[in-house]
């Protein structure tokens, strides 16, 4: 009895239109049938995505759009789509049946290609994802799995847009990768998420590459250290893995995998002309591997009817009675007491028919349990319970399933199993993580660039003083440089201020060597000016350029106004002058006028004090005595 007999889909009329014959395919996100479209009476193949997904309304959104889109590209070698829709809650999508093979297979079967049977391969994949540049649709998702190979040699690219339309769901591939697949993606697509017709390119240069060599460019423990290469690592030249690879075909692979998308053909066309370029130029010519195909056998001839008015397939339903001859002649007789044995038989047969009936269709199954979360003694144990095999996988990050627990688990828990199958799990390593990477020293703007190439995030930024550390330049990072953190959590940077300022002393009325002295102990150097003053002594200091209390940074240069003493001018001589003639004159000088007048006189200046001709400062008294 064929598995899909198990399965809920297989003998169903998807929205009126398409009957399920049986399930060919199945991956992480959706499962593929082959089925009938009975108004066009032709083949067709049904991608039904996996319950889970259906459940998200925005993923349903997007894939119908991103399905409406792949539908429009019409080209000989992409799979044409042909229709899109819901039943009952399974969103699927209708394409052209190819039967054949994916180029992963060949891959399988051949291990590597030649280089003609690479290019030749390459070049129905490049047509098809220029005519898909050309139109405004970018793959997202090119690898050897969404490439498809027939018998006679033709090849077909598949799964346009829906590598966008899985974009934001909560499920990851089987693979780990929500966007692309880690052994293909391209640097721009791990590192911020944007993809465009040099990302498919770069996909396509990384998938050469491996039909050269046999194997992708980049490995490792776990999906996202693989695509963390893809932002460190150049992909390396293929003839640095086989010998006998042409220049000409890694200076091909190593223009298409370039890490900056400026330096990568510009789309799906311009790889194209590219390759074929070097492909006539090296008249490596060859034709498409066919792979080896076990086509889809699908028996409509034969149906037994179920309980529920439903068909199914039965494999070798025949069944044959002896035939009956006329009474009365001596065969009847030795048939008619023949009889009993043969209905014996026949009964006999029926029941062991019956019980195998029930062994093929019942008994040979059983649901394999739930063991997500559990711990992997926990897991085994209760497989090992149920008479289930299990094989481990290499370990994945989870944020959401702690470290040492069941991520992953496939068939999933409640699936109808063969009794002994193999359940495959996938061991949570926990959280990924990153150490915070060493920014010290460096701008703002170079330290933002670490943390994102650190699968980290600026959380934000604190000031402080530094007598080392620039203006503007990281000091320390919070939590510390080599914290390890979970991809993703934030962390923030204290930035320098510069060196600390210092306040300038009050040194105004000190004698000029004092104040030097305390200026210099305190770091800063001395130029001195002088400058009459009123009120301060000559030889002391007056007042300080920057003035003091003013925050200046160490070292700075402290101009001291030192005193001179007052600004003195010579004092007129109005002695013999008329009192009144005297005043203004002196008044004139900005010197301040008293009298003293003896009685009976001619009112003329006898003597004045201070004397004509010495030196006073202005607004000083002079005393008149008048006779």
């Amino acid at each position: 009895m064929d598995a899909t007999l198990s399965d809920p889909l297989v003998d169903r009329l998807l929205d009126g239109r398409y009957a399920v014959e049986a399930r060919i395919a199945r991956g992480g996100m959706a499962s593929v049938y082959l089925a009938t479209d009975v108004r066009l009476e032709r083949r067709v193949a049904v991608k039904v995505m996996h319950p889970a997904l259906a459940e998200d309304p925005d993923f349903v959104a997007r894939f119908n759009r991103e399905a409406r889109a792949a539908a429009r590209l019409s080209h000989p070698d992409a799979v044409a789509v042909y229709d899109q829709g819901s039943d009952s809650g399974h969103v699927f999508l209708v394409m052209e049946y190819v039967a054949g093979a994916t180029l992963r297979d060949v891959l399988r079967q051949r291990g590597r290609l030649a280089p003609g049977e690479a290019l030749a391969v390459m070049d129905h994949v490049l047509a098809a994802l220029g005519a898909a540049h050309a139109a405004g649709l970018v793959h997202r998702d090119v690898k050897p799995e969404n490439v498809l190979v027939t018998a006679d040699g033709r090849v077909k690219v598949a799964d346009f847009g829906l590598a966008r339309a899985m974009a934001g769901t909560t499920l990851t591939a089987d693979d780990g990768m929500m966007l692309g697949t880690a052994a293909y993606v391209a640097p721009e697509q791990v590192r911020d998420g944007t993809s465009d017709a040099r990302s498919d390119v770069y996909s396509a240069g990384v998938m050469l590459f491996e039909l050269l060599t046999g194997a992708p460019p980049f490995t490792g423990d776990s999906p996202l250290s693989v695509a963390y290469k893809h932002m460190s690592d150049d992909v390396p030249a293929p003839s640095s893995r086989v010998d006998n690879i042409p220049p000409e075909l890694d200076a091909l692979v190593r223009s298409a995998t370039s890490r900056d998308p400026a330096g990568r053909p510009a789309d799906g066309r311009a790889l194209h002309t590219a390759l074929v370029q070097v492909r006539d130029g090296l008249g490596l010519h060859a034709a498409v591997p066919a792979p080896q195909v076990t086509p889809v056998s699908v028996d409509l001839t034969q149906r037994i009817a179920r309980p529920d008015d439903r068909t199914v397939v039965a494999e070798g339903a025949t069944a044959a009675l002896p035939p009956l001859l006329p009474p009365g002649t001596d065969e009847t007789d030795r048939r008619r007491r023949k009889w009993p044995f043969i209905l014996a038989a026949i009964l006999l047969l029926a029941a062991i028919g019956g019980v195998g009936g029930w062994w093929l269709a019942v008994g040979r199954y059983t649901h394999a349990p739930s063991v997500l979360n559990m711990t992997k003694a926990a897991a085994i144990h209760k497989l090992d319970d149920a008479g289930l095999h299990w094989r481990w996988l290499s370990p994945a990050y989870s944020d959401t399933v702690a470290a040492n627990h069941v991520l992953a688990e496939d068939p999933a828990g409640g699936s109808q199993v063969h009794r002994g199958a193999t359940i495959t799990l996938t061991l949570s390593k926990g959280p990924a993580e990153q150490a915070v990477p060493d920014v010290r020293g460096k701008t703002v703007k170079e330290a933002k660039a670490a943390l994102r190439d650190a699968g980290l995030k600026y959380g934000g930024q604190q000031t402080a003083y530094s007598p080392t550390v620039p203006d503007g330049h990281v000091i320390r990072t919070d939590p510390p440089v080599g914290t390890r953190l979970h991809v993703g959590r934030t962390v923030d940077l204290v930035v320098s201020k510069g060196v600390r300022p210092v306040k300038v002393p009050d040194v105004s009325g000190e004698p000029l060597q004092r104040a030097t002295q305390e200026l210099t102990d305190a770091g800063f150097t001395v130029k001195t000016t002088e400058d009459y003053s009123d009120t301060t002594p000559e030889g002391d200091v007056v007042t300080t350029t920057p003035s003091a209390g003013t925050p200046v940074p160490p070292g700075s240069a402290i101009t001291l106004v030192v005193s001179k003493g007052p600004h003195l001018y010579p004092v007129p001589d109005v002695t013999g002058d008329n009192v009144d003639d005297a005043r203004a004159t002196l008044e004139a000088a900005h010197f301040n006028v008293t009298t003293h007048a003896f009685p009976g006189g001619p009112g003329k200046v006898l003597r004045q004090s201070p004397g004509g001709g010495s030196m006073q400062k202005h607004g000083t008294t002079v005393t008149l005595f008048v006779f």
